[in-house]
């Protein structure tokens, strides 16, 4: 596939996301929620792999896109439907990545290819999607972890350690290096927290 299919579809992921309706705000700046996520999640995988698979690089930038679409709130408030929303979102993403990359010209075994990354299938066993996982782990870390702790004041060191546990576990051991490493801007107030939960 050439340069122009890529641009495309990058392009109009962007696009998709920007549509977000709730915004966040990032170095003094408003953002469309999605859209920011993207663009953190290609950044992250830049720097961690710079020389991933076009599928990867597909994948990582739609990996939420248009996640607003289906809300938590769609489902029973408990832990099965917690596992229905998460796995309807795989495969709307999954089908909403599609779309894109056919409208921008991509054969089916690209589309194909993404779309099994972006719905986490042959988690530890497809290279591609673990990839892919690493980002998104690494990613929450870095930008999103605070804000989990923070919507959670009733949270005691002894429930914090398996939840960052339970990240950690899904990353491969070259992620776990590279994060360890300084690679990331791991937050500061949680970082003896962190260190204690992965030892």
């Amino acid at each position: 596939m050439t340069n122009k299919h890529y641009q495309a579809a990058i392009a109009a992921f962007d696009q998709a996301n920007s549509q977000d309706p709730n915004k966040e705000i990032a170095d003094g700046r408003e953002y469309p929620k999605e859209l920011l996520y993207a663009q953190r999640m290609s950044d992250m995988q830049e720097r961690y792999v710079p020389d991933a698979s076009e599928a990867v690089k597909l994948a990582v930038r739609a990996q939420h896109i248009q996640r607003w679409k289906i809300p938590r709130s769609k489902f029973p408030m408990d832990k099965e439907g917690y596992l229905q929303w998460r796995t309807g979102l795989y495969k709307f993403h999954a089908e909403t990545a599609g779309r894109i990359m056919q409208d921008a010209g991509y054969d089916e075994v690209m589309i194909d290819r993404v779309k099994k990354i972006v719905s986490k299938k042959g988690l530890k066993v497809n290279p591609e999607t673990q990839l892919m996982e690493d980002v998104v782990d690494l990613v929450f870390i870095e930008h999103y972890l605070v804000g989990f702790v923070a919507q959670h004041p009733e949270y005691d060191e002894a429930k914090w350690i398996p939840i960052i546990r339970k990240t950690w576990q899904k990353m491969s051991a070259h992620a776990h290096e590279f994060a360890l490493a300084g690679k990331i801007k791991l937050p500061e107030a949680l970082v003896p927290l962190i260190l204690k939960a992965v030892q």
